[in-house]
């Protein structure tokens, strides 16, 4: 099969992470293979050095950018119309809310035979003003109506798009996030050390988060549990994995609660680090405000880290209450520390509940899998698209 991927860019994220992936595999299997992307740029670093090392075609649009701009939607949507009548794709997978818009109109438009769309989170969603999420709406009922498949991260979106009367259930399909679970073994990292360079003893308990640093992320309500959490509990450590454009603010805010000298912030690592640093994490944090599948707690679980998360999207589908971690209604800052708390009290449960998140996320979220299942839905749209009316 000829088959392109499209996405808007290649930062360090999950999206990127599950297409990277998800491109590698198909070329193992003797596909014909082309990653499509806007320009990368920004604090959140940047994929593009795997994806040139891949072997896999490689092509940038230079005008598909993820702001808003009307002038330069038009060419990037002619850009693309131009590459598929060059390339020819059998089949045009898109990702992220540009890219899977102008990817899937500009793939109509070149008369591909086969269009899929991946929603790893809502275009759509509770963080945005209501014009915004009436717009991206509209949008994505259109661009459905030519969508041969739309595949999501999570069973929740499939739900939430079929409440939003995007698309009806017989075209969607979940196929889970792929991570490369082989990276993540316990067993594989010197826990004291990795705690020993953040300053923290053995009778401390790492409270740590892996994300961007942006409004999104959750920062806003991990800050105030955070000071809560630790006013109870002095044994508290924290450790923020990330960087964006708000870590000045959030800089700011750390030292105005007091909590400065217990936090630290590694700054942007590469992705082949996060196992290392979960592995000295007692307990992982998650305040993201909207998620498709929140691809940090599978890793937090696969490195027997147990997660405390708010309940939305598809975090249940990966933090099982009570089992693997602890599920706290959105933005109940009480009851998120309240699970803090008496995580940071019980090391058997902690234990406990981190094995049974690896077991449960080994099969489950492994790339392989997901690569499978992609190379078996292309096969199977592919034959209906070819087979006698």
């Amino acid at each position: 099969m000829r088959v392109c991927h499209v996405i808007t860019r290649l930062i360090v994220g999950g999206a990127q992470e599950n297409t990277i992936l998800s491109c590698e595999g198909l070329q193992q299997r003797g596909h014909d293979v082309t990653l499509v992307s806007g320009p990368t740029a920004g604090p959140e670093g940047s994929l593009l050095d795997r994806v040139r090392a891949a072997g896999y075609r490689y092509v940038e649009v230079p005008d598909l950018v993820r702001a808003v701009r009307p002038w330069r939607e038009l060419r990037a949507w002619r850009e693309l119309r131009a590459l598929f009548r060059t390339l020819q794709p059998d089949l045009v997978h898109t990702h992220s809310s540009k890219a899977g818009i102008l990817g899937r109109l500009a793939a109509r438009d070149a008369a591909t035979p086969v269009i899929v769309h991946t929603v790893h989170g809502m275009s759509f969603n509770r963080t945005q003003p209501w014009p915004v999420r009436t717009a991206y709406a509209r949008l994505e009922r259109h661009c459905a109506r030519f969508t041969h498949r739309i595949v999501t991260v999570a069973d929740a979106l499939i739900a939430q798009s079929v409440a939003a009367r995007i698309c009806p259930p017989d075209r969607m399909e979940t196929i889970y996030s792929g991570m490369e679970t082989e990276q993540f073994d316990p067993s594989a990292h010197d826990r004291r050390q990795v705690r020993a360079a953040w300053g923290v003893g053995e009778d401390e308990i790492v409270v740590g988060t892996v994300a961007r640093l942006f409004r999104r992320k959750g920062y806003e309500q991990l800050l105030p549990v955070m000071a809560r959490a630790a006013v109870q509990n002095p044994r508290l450590r924290f450790v923020w994995v990330g960087d964006g454009a708000q870590r000045g603010v959030y800089e700011d805010e750390l030292r105005r609660l007091g909590l400065a000298q217990c936090t630290r912030m590694t700054g942007l690592v590469p992705p082949a680090n996060v196992p290392r640093l979960l592995a000295g994490f007692d307990i992982l944090a998650h305040t993201s405000q909207w998620e498709g599948l929140p691809r940090v707690a599978v890793q937090s679980l696969l490195m027997a880290v147990p997660v405390v998360a708010f309940d939305i999207d598809g975090t249940p589908e990966v933090v099982r209450d009570g089992l693997t971690g602890r599920l706290i209604r959105l933005n109940r800052l009480d009851d998120f520390a309240a699970a803090l708390l008496a995580l940071a009290a019980d090391r058997d449960l902690r234990c406990r509940m981190g094995a049974a998140g690896r077991e449960f996320c080994q099969q489950r979220f492994d790339w392989r899998e997901m690569v499978s299942r992609l190379e078996a839905l292309y096969g199977r749209l592919l034959r209906t698209m070819h087979s006698p009316r």
